[in-house]
């Protein structure tokens, strides 16, 4: 059984939300980087910042030993009238994925999101959402219905599978909420990407417990898993000041591995309990005036080799 390790373009700045982005780094050097810093693997960030052309986003990665290991597309999937362009962009991505997947190893992820910090009562509220914040039953049910026919058509076409990420300022983002999708979706067709760090904060809490609470609860969906750490002392600031998402992210509520509450030995060592034999992606937000984004990911790679990954 092997784990491996990768990163994400957002760990270069290459953020999905307008206002968020890093200074500008060129998917060549945010590759180079990557790799020099111990990692084997990649996601593909924002369409059009690496190749998208087959032939040569293959020959990127092949020239650095890397695999690419999925891509993350959100999608507004609580408005029916988004469906269609969102299952087209997915299609769109997946094609893509297929086209670099390497021969017998294991398949990249469709990684299916919410079209996340759209949402004005979502954003401002992520970290400590209260019930009558979510959803209705129909609109569930649109989601959900969203969820699969995006996962379906993917595997339909690309024979690839579909991992749904919750995520912080998005309609899934508490354990409940997570509860309801998986409940209303078929697990042979949508499994769940678990984020520790979205989680953790997600929960309204800081207690890195609950992060090991939530894998045993959606451990028969768990398909893919995303590292990120979440600080104590900066997600209470901002609850109790009321900071919207993005500001909670600038200020560095989701900070470097071991350096929050999330317990990343004992996850390990659940990992390996579970036989689990996926990928661990790193994602670092890293923003302007926090430093090199290399440097941050060596930290963050040295720790888990402390940990022994």
């Amino acid at each position: 059984m092997t784990i491996r390790v990768a990163n994400a373009p957002c760990s270069w700045g290459a953020l999905e939300f307008e206002g968020l982005a890093g200074e500008s780094i060129g998917y060549q050097q945010m590759l180079d980087e990557l790799r020099a810093t111990g990692y084997v693997g990649t996601e593909l960030g924002d369409w059009g910042f690496m190749p998208t052309d087959p032939a040569q986003l293959r020959s990127e990665l092949v020239q650095r030993e890397l695999t690419m290991v999925g891509a993350f597309v959100p999608v507004a999937l609580a408005q029916p009238e988004a469906h269609n362009s969102g299952e087209a962009e997915a299609l769109k991505v997946a094609r893509l994925l297929a086209a670099v997947a390497n021969p017998g190893d294991q398949a990249p992820f469709l990684i299916l999101a919410d079209a996340n910090g759209t949402v004005p009562e979502r954003t401002q509220n992520a970290g400590r959402i209260k019930p009558d914040q979510g959803l209705n039953s129909q609109r569930w049910t649109t989601f959900a219905r969203g969820a699969e026919q995006i996962a379906r058509a993917v595997h339909n076409e690309t024979g690839l599978r579909t991992a749904f990420h919750h995520h912080c300022a998005g309609y899934v983002e508490t354990p409940q909420e997570i509860t309801r999708l998986l409940e209303l979706t078929d697990p042979l067709l949508l499994g769940l990407v678990f984020d520790t760090g979205h989680y953790l904060y997600g929960t309204g809490g800081t207690d890195g417990q609950s992060v090991l609470d939530g894998l045993q609860r959606f451990r028969e969906r768990i398909w893919h898993v995303h590292f990120k750490d979440c600080h104590p002392r900066i997600a209470e600031r901002a609850r109790s000041t009321g900071q919207d998402y993005f500001a909670a992210v600038h200020d560095g509520v989701f900070c470097e591995l071991g350096q929050g509450s999330v317990p990343f030995a004992t996850i390990k060592s659940w990992l390996y309990e579970q036989h689990y034999s996926g990928w661990i992606v790193v994602e670092q937000d890293v923003l302007p005036g926090m430093g090199s984004p290399r440097e941050s990911a060596q930290r963050n790679r040295d720790y888990l080799q402390t940990i022994g990954l």
